[in-house]
């Protein structure tokens, strides 16, 4: 993969408090995103042509996103250097931007699947998780903007435990304001992580930009739950 030929060739030194190299972490940090979509991958899905379904253009641009944003969880553990200042604002927003790519291409060629929705999701999650916290280890961003990182999770482990303790879990309202401010975070957590934008700047919008997305996923935690709003469908 691209992104991990970046990081194993990268001259970026780990953290003093470090006790792994940046490439390690960037390896793992890849790897646990494509085990995750492997995980819940059946084999019955991959239907009677197994390579076409798993690695189309789209897929393959996806993973590409996918070892971009690995490498940007690898500087976490990097010093901030001036030969690496760059990297991860330059990384992370090339995922950022390839981030519709996948999907058109997808649409183009009648390859839709199953598969690459779930590869698109993981990376984007993953995405939310490795710019934010090389801003915070960095001094970008203040401690509690890992809140949006925590999100995500918290929103699958209320989902998760709902249907394991036998509760019915409702459907997410019809909106994309959630897009739309996912949008928001991408182009914020690059301008952020980009050397030529002010840190005492990124400070001070990032409670503005993180409070709605915090306030969505509150909503969506009510909405699975039965009480927003009350009376919801059930998932199928």
């Amino acid at each position: 993969m691209v992104g991990l030929a970046v990081a194993v060739l990268l001259p970026a030194a780990p953290a003093a408090w470090s006790p792994v190299s940046p490439a390690a972490v960037a390896a793992a940090f890849a790897a646990g995103q494509l085990w995750v979509v492997a995980h819940n991958t059946a084999p019955t899905e991959l239907g009677e042509e197994p390579i076409g379904y798993l690695f189309g253009l789209a897929n393959a641009i996806t993973e590409l996103r996918s070892g971009l944003y690995g490498v940007v969880a690898g500087l976490a553990v990097a010093a901030p250097t001036a030969a690496v200042a760059w990297l991860p604002g330059l990384c992370y927003g090339v995922g950022v931007a390839l981030d519709k790519l996948d999907g058109t291409i997808a649409r183009t060629v009648g390859r839709e699947t199953p598969l690459g929705e779930r590869l698109d999701m993981t990376v984007d999650t993953a995405g939310f998780v490795a710019a934010p916290v090389v801003a915070v280890l960095w001094g970008l961003l203040p401690w509690w903007y890992l809140l949006l990182s925590a999100a995500r999770y918290v929103f699958l482990g209320v989902r998760w435990l709902r249907r394991a303790r036998g509760l019915p879990v409702f459907e997410r309202p019809d909106s994309d304001l959630g897009k739309y401010l996912a949008g928001v975070q991408m182009a914020f957590l690059t301008a952020v992580l980009l050397p030529a934008v002010p840190t005492d700047l990124g400070w001070r919008l990032a409670p503005v930009v993180l409070a709605p997305s915090l306030a969505v996923f509150g909503r969506d935690i009510l909405a699975i739950s039965g009480l927003y709003p009350l009376g919801g469908r059930k998932e199928d």
